[in-house]
C-alpha cells in the first residue's frame, strides 16, 4: 500500500466542514423558540378555557332564624271590620266617601232619600207645640177653676150660695185638674212620636261605627238599599270599612305543632308585599277549636308597630320565636356558604363571578348564622360567588358556572 498523497488533503469549510457546528446551534435556537411558543400557546389556551365551578348566591338573612321555633302562613285581617248598612229601605241619595277615605266615628257616610220621614218629623214637632198649647190652656182653666172654688167656699161659709152651686165649683176644679194630667200625657206622647220620627230620619243617615278606613264601596247613588238585600238589584251594605289600628295576622298552625305556641309569644312577621321589612308581633289569642278539614288551629298575631303600608288580605309568614329580639338581631345580615371563603395571601377572600370571570374580593368574616357565615366587604345580596374555590383558581380566571 503506497503512502498517501498529503498534498490532496484539504480542510472543508463548507456545510460539511467547519461551518457545521454553527448550523446546529441555529437549529437548536429555533427549536427552543418553537417549544417556548408552543408552551405559551398552551398556557394561553388553558387561560382561555373556562374552569367549571359551582356557584352560590350571596343572600340576606335575619338572625331571628336562629330563634325560630315554628313557621306558619296566613293573611292580614282587621279585628274591627264592618259592612256598614242602613236599617231603613230607600234609594241612595248621597254618598260622601270612596275607597281609602278615612272617617271618624259618627261621621255621615251616605244618606237615603228621606223626604217622607222628614215630613213626619216636622209633623211630630208640630204635635209637641199643640200639646204644649193645650197644657197652657188647661193651666189657665185650672187657675180659673181654683179661684172660683175659693170664692164659692167663702160664699158657702156665709150661706150666700146653695150647696149645689158650691158642688158645681168643686166639680169644675176637679175636672180642670184632671185635664192637666191629660195634657201632660199628651205632651209625653207627642215627644215620643217626635223621637220615633227622629229615629226614622236617623236610619236614613249611614254613619261610621268607629274610626277607620273605607275598604270597598258596594253601592252607588241611585241604588236601592234594603236591610237584607232581599230585592233583586238591591244592596245591603253601602261600604265596608276597617279599623286599621287593629290589623293582625291570622295564621294556620298545624295541630301537631300548636303546643309550641303560647299567648304573648314574640313573633316576627314577613309580608310578601314587603319582603325587605320584618315586623314585630305577638300572639294575642288562639281560636279554641281545630279546623277538622285542615287539621290546623287559627292563631291571631298582633302587630306591635303600625305601618301604613300594611293592608288587609296581604299574605304573611309568621315566625314564632323563643325570645324577644333586640334591635341588633332584627338587622339583616349578608351571608355566603362557609366553603366560599378561602385564604389567599393571608387574606380572607371570595371569588365573585362577573362577566364570566372570577374576581378575587376581600371580605371580613363575622359570626356564623345557621349553615351560613356572615361577611362584610365587597359583596352584596344577589351577587354570585364560587361555592368552593380550588387552589388553582386565581383572580381574573375564566369560569363556567354550574348552579349549586
Amino acid at each position: 500500500m503506497s503512502d498517501p498523497d498529503l498534498s490532496k488533503l484539504r480542510i472543508q469549510r463548507g456545510p460539511d466542514g467547519a461551518g457545521a457546528p454553527r448550523g446546529r446551534r441555529r437549529r437548536m435556537v429555533w427549536a427552543a423558540v418553537l417549544v417556548a411558543a408552543a408552551a405559551a400557546a398552551g398556557i394561553a389556551m388553558r387561560s382561555r378555557t373556562p374552569t367549571a365551578v359551582e356557584i352560590a348566591a350571596v343572600a340576606t338573612v335575619y338572625p331571628s332564624q336562629a330563634y325560630t321555633l315554628l313557621n306558619a302562613t296566613g293573611y292580614v285581617v282587621a279585628q274591627r271590620k264592618a259592612a256598614v248598612a242602613s236599617k231603613a229601605t230607600g234609594r241612595l241619595e248621597w254618598l260622601g266617601v270612596r275607597e281609602g277615605s278615612r272617617v271618624k266615628q259618627g261621621e255621615i257616610l251616605a244618606r237615603l232619600e228621606n223626604k217622607d220621614v222628614t215630613a213626619q218629623l216636622e209633623q211630630a214637632a208640630a204635635s209637641i207645640d199643640v200639646a204644649r198649647a193645650n197644657l197652657e190652656q188647661g193651666q189657665a182653666e185650672l187657675v180659673d177653676a181654683e179661684r172660683a172654688l175659693a170664692r164659692s167656699q167663702e160664699l158657702l161659709a156665709k150661706k150666700f150660695v146653695a150647696p149645689a152651686a158650691h158642688d158645681a165649683a168643686v166639680a169644675r176644679y176637679d175636672k180642670a185638674k184632671a185635664a192637666m194630667a191629660g195634657f201632660r200625657a199628651g205632651i209625653a206622647v207627642a215627644r215620643a212620636n217626635h223621637r220615633a220620627a227622629q229615629v226614622a230620619v236617623e236610619q236614613t243617615l249611614i254613619r261610621a261605627p268607629f274610626d277607620g278606613v273605607v275598604l270597598t264601596k258596594n253601592a252607588n247613588v241611585g241604588d236601592v238599599i234594603t236591610p237584607f238585600s232581599s230585592a233583586t238589584g238591591s244592596q245591603a251594605a253601602v261600604v265596608t270599612m276597617a279599623d286599621m289600628t287593629t290589623l293582625e295576622v291570622e295564621a294556620d298552625v298545624s295541630e301537631a305543632s300548636v303546643g309550641k305556641v303560647r299567648l304573648e309569644q314574640p313573633c316576627e312577621i314577613q309580608l310578601d308585599a314587603l319582603p325587605e321589612t320584618r315586623f314585630r308581633g305577638f300572639v294575642s289569642r288562639m281560636v279554641p277549636t281545630v279546623d277538622r278539614a285542615k287539621a290546623t288551629v287559627t292563631v291571631k298575631v298582633r302587630f306591635v308597630d303600625g305601618d301604613a303600608r300594611v293592608l288587609p288580605e296581604m299574605s304573611a309568614k309568621v315566625a314564632f320565636l323563643t325570645r324577644e329580639l333586640t334591635p341588633e338581631l332584627r338587622t339583616p345580615r349578608t351571608v355566603v356558604p362557609p366553603s366560599a371563603v378561602v385564604d389567599r395571601g393571608g387574606k380572607r377572600v371570595v371569588y365573585v363571578i362577573r362577566d364570566g370571570r372570577a374576581v378575587e374580593t376581600p371580605v371580613e368574616v363575622a359570626s356564623r348564622i345557621g349553615d351560613m357565615v356572615e361577611v362584610a366587604g365587597g359583596v352584596r345580596a344577589g351577587d354570585r360567588v364560587v361555592a368552593s374555590p380550588v387552589a388553582a383558581l386565581h383572580d381574573g380566571a375564566a369560569v363556567a358556572s354550574v348552579e349549586k
